[in-house]
């Protein structure tokens, strides 16, 4: 079906109307209302940081206790989300052991699936995050202390060192959160997933929980630069055992596996074409 034309009988910009589209299907009221709220969620975040993040950080430093500034991120997540009214719905936890360290793979909409990725798991958690963010005033300082792992997505060696500090990491009994889209993707849709999470997994002997995040493209569409208070649901299945992947192969199949439960989960048929910007791999020993 071809794109609509306007009155002047010149077709729209396919890319402008699938933008458009997305945006209409997330509103959930006026839309300056829900630019307001969008700018309230950013406020917030600010603030929190702010006022928090700087006395935590120089206590957390000088009394040698990253642990009280790991809780005091796992605070300011949730309460984040809170702040902006939305609530996590979490399904699933029952099904992990509480000492076994996992990789957590979910699919991304929104600058929301973050904080219930790193808050609501149950698990002590790192994250692997693009490097921009260590651009970011306070955050960037703290992010080491609460092991948040930045990739360098234009330079495949410094990614491939990273990749090799969370794998360390992940063996010391750390759980992993990633997105392995790249980039937030459209409602309804999903992006090829990367395999430096899978790499991660297999190379540390820890099984991949896949996640679901529904709703959070509601909340907090891509584009849209709206917010709305509501629930995200988080969906966590089955641990997937890495044990059996000894192949380029056998890897192939473990993502097209965990991205197969995850689509199926969201009622996504099939993944979009559009790529992230391509970053590295592990590398590729995996005895």
């Amino acid at each position: 079906m071809n794109p609509p034309a306007t009155a002047g009988g010149t077709d729209l910009d396919p890319k402008m109307s699938d933008q458009s589209a997305a945006k209409s299907s997330t509103r959930r009221g006026p839309h300056i209302v829900g630019v307001l709220l969008f700018a309230w969620s950013w406020f917030v975040a600010g603030a929190l940081l702010l006022i928090f993040a700087p006395p935590v950080l120089l206590l957390g430093i000088l009394c040698k206790r990253q642990n009280w500034i790991y809780w005091w991120a796992n605070w300011g997540a949730r309460n984040w989300l809170r702040l902006t009214g939305v609530k996590v719905n979490v399904t699933g936890r029952e099904l992990l052991e509480p000492n076994q360290a996992y990789v957590f793979v979910a699919n991304h909409f929104s600058y929301l699936d973050a904080a219930p990725l790193f808050a609501y798991t149950g698990h002590r958690m790192g994250m692997v995050a693009k490097k921009e963010l260590l651009k970011a005033p306070i955050l960037g300082v703290g992010m080491g202390y609460v092991n948040v792992i930045a990739i360098d997505r234009s330079n495949r060696d410094r990614a491939v060192e990273s990749l090799k500090i969370a794998t360390e990491r992940l063996r010391s009994g750390i759980s992993f959160g990633v997105c392995p889209e790249g980039t937030r993707a459209q409602p309804g849709e999903m992006l090829p997933f990367k395999k430096g999470a899978f790499h991660m997994a297999v190379q540390a002997g820890v099984p991949i929980v896949p996640i679901a995040l529904k709703n959070s493209d509601v909340l907090m569409g891509k584009g849209t630069g709206e917010a709305w208070p509501g629930t995200i649901n988080m969906v966590m299945m089955p641990p997937v055992d890495t044990s059996w992947v000894k192949s380029d192969d056998d890897l192939d199949a473990l993502v097209q596996q965990v991205q197969n439960s995850i689509m199926h989960e969201l009622g996504i048929e099939k993944l979009s074409v559009r790529r992230a910007t391509t970053t590295a791999s592990a590398p590729q020993n995996r005895t």
